[in-house]
């Protein structure tokens, strides 16, 4: 079982920046995939960035590449998703998800991650 706690999320003005914690509990952090997903108000959640167990790869929505930035810290059992540039269009709540360890290769859909954090609110003024 793994219980996921996201922070960081809050009220921006367009062009700032946000950086959002989500710190892991329960077992075997280090042999997961991890991701950020996003669900605005009507809208499917979508898969934002996800990172391979040990960081060395990434992927990004086009929607974010070059503005976000996932990255993790094993040793502290979190995942961080850095957020420049942001927009208008980035508002919405952001969910930290984990995916079980028999998975090595990214997922992109949310049937692909076993394990949700309860997430966290962005929002973004124009």
């Amino acid at each position: 079982q793994v219980q996921l706690v996201e922070s960081g999320g809050g009220l921006v003005q367009a062009g700032g920046s946000l950086r959002l914690s989500c710190v892991a509990s329960g077992r075997a952090f280090s042999d997961r995939v991890m991701a950020w997903f996003r669900q605005a108000p009507g809208k499917e959640r979508e898969s934002v960035a996800t990172i391979t167990r040990s960081g060395t790869n990434t992927w990004y929505a086009d929607s974010v590449k070059g503005r976000f930035t996932i990255s993790r810290d094993n040793a502290k059992n979190t995942v961080y998703l850095q957020m420049n540039s942001l927009t208008p269009e980035d508002t919405a709540v952001y969910y930290c998800a984990a995916r079980n360890p028999m998975h090595s290769t990214f997922g992109y859909s949310r049937n692909d991650y076993a394990y949700w954090g309860q997430g966290t609110q962005v929002t973004v003024s124009s």
